[in-house]
């Protein structure tokens, strides 16, 4: 036998020996108990999946995490709604900025004669006549001295005139601040929502002042993938945070559907990176970064990037965390989630190398309307402990209690007969 066959075998004998050894080691090992004492590390004894993953979140007790909290709301001072009737509604804030001792928000407002149709009817729809809520609408913007109180200052973006890019509606704007001058980035849609799905693309303008004046770039600034890719039909929902001295522009594509096919939709999140407001934006290899959430929103948060995930999704209901802020993983569950919201992030545009969160933001409700030929969304202020420099014990709690009237309004409605009649076969039998 040659001397490297020898090596050879003697190398895999070492192995398979301190392999054994090492397996007899844990099986001679006695039996431990998971203590009373929460550990502050992953105990190094057997665990069952589910202690293992204890251990895997930013802190084993919900109560000690800091990417845990419960949320808070609270009605906005300022907003006539025109008494509910339908014709006014804002939505899609975006997040609030302190600038010359007053915060800033921008948003979605429709105004029109009638309240819209709704999704199935979108064909139906005129220049007057709105298809879907965010239909027919300019991007707005209010002042606040303390956050809950509002005065609305008025357009900051209008619909261009047809066929410029975003005629027909311009929604779900959100703000940069990059070198001392302001960019909102949006959906504009040249459509009524509805007509094939939500497609649309990510638009631009800027602007010296916050209050203006704005120029429309007219552009798609966050092009829509090529036929076949997952974001083919639309870029949605801009957030914006500057790191590592580029500008991250995250963003949502609903995909697996069709104009004709709409029932097995699903929703993710991209993630593109430039140098300049103007771009070019370079898409992210991995896109999609997440695969849950709607309008979900992202903040700077320790070395990383955190993102608060609602509806849609295996995921949906959790805060997630990216040291890269690409790679999410599942940080914390949470209930009662706001709704596109905006967070007031004072680090979102430093560079921050080491993010301290949130305490609150704007957000809106969608189902404000007291009957569905009124619909209409309202903004809201949102509460919650998601910072590192405050230790709200009340937001931490995980035992919230509400009253049975809010469960009985997600009552069966039209599935009640036919629950009604599967129990009757069952009897009868």
């Amino acid at each position: 036998m040659k001397k490297k066959e020898i090596i050879v075998l003697c190398l895999i004998s070492i192995f398979v020996f301190s392999c054994t050894t090492k397996n007899e080691q844990e099986i001679s090992k006695p039996h431990q108990v998971f203590p009373h004492a929460m550990p502050e590390s992953k105990p190094d004894f057997a665990l069952s999946a589910a202690a293992e993953r204890m251990f895997d979140y930013p802190a084993p007790r919900v109560q000690d995490n800091e990417l845990f909290s419960q949320f808070k709301y609270t009605r906005l001072e300022g907003f006539d709604y025109n008494g509910g009737d339908g014709t006014i509604t804002r939505r899609d804030p975006s997040r609030p900025v302190l600038i010359n001792g007053k915060y800033y928000i921008w948003y979605t407002k429709r105004h029109t004669k009638v309240p819209p149709l709704g999704w199935g009817e979108a064909d139906q729809a005129t220049d007057e006549i709105p298809s879907t809520d965010w239909d027919l609408c300019d991007l707005w913007y209010a002042t606040s001295q303390d956050g809950f109180k509002w005065e609305e200052q008025g357009v900051a973006v209008a619909r261009p005139k047809k066929p410029a890019l975003g005629w027909r509606s311009v929604a779900t704007p959100d703000i940069l601040i990059w070198e001392g001058k302001y960019y909102l980035y949006f959906q504009a849609f040249n459509e009524p929502s509805g007509t094939r799905g939500d497609w649309c693309p990510i638009s631009m303008a800027y602007a010296d002042s916050p209050d203006g004046p704005w120029t429309h770039t007219g552009k798609e600034l966050v092009p829509r993938g090529k036929k076949g890719e997952w974001d083919q039909d639309q870029t949605q929902d801009p957030h914006l945070i500057v790191r590592d001295g580029k500008i991250y522009l995250y963003y949502k594509a609903a995909y697996n559907k069709w104009p004709d096919k709409r029932d097995k939709y699903a929703v993710a999140h991209g993630l593109v990176i430039a140098d300049n407001p103007f771009g070019p934006f370079e898409k992210h290899p991995l896109n999609p970064v997440l695969n849950s959430g709607h309008e979900t929103t992202y903040f700077p948060f320790k070395e990383g990037i955190a993102a608060l995930a609602i509806k849609d999704g295996n995921e949906a209901q959790t805060i997630q965390y990216a040291a890269d802020g690409v790679n999410f993983e599942i940080a914390a569950t949470v209930e009662l989630t706001p709704t596109a919201c905006g967070f007031y992030t004072p680090d979102a545009f430093t560079n921050t190398e080491y993010g301290r969160g949130v305490t609150w933001g704007v957000c809106h409700f969608i189902n404000a309307a007291t009957s569905r030929d009124r619909k209409h969304s309202i903004i809201a202020r949102v509460d919650c402990d998601l910072s590192l420099d405050v230790d709200e014990k009340s937001m931490k709690s995980t035992g919230v209690w509400h009253r049975p009237e809010v469960y009985f309004k997600q009552g069966l409605g039209g599935l009640r007969k036919k629950r009604e009649e599967a129990a009757k076969q069952l009897t009868q039998q």
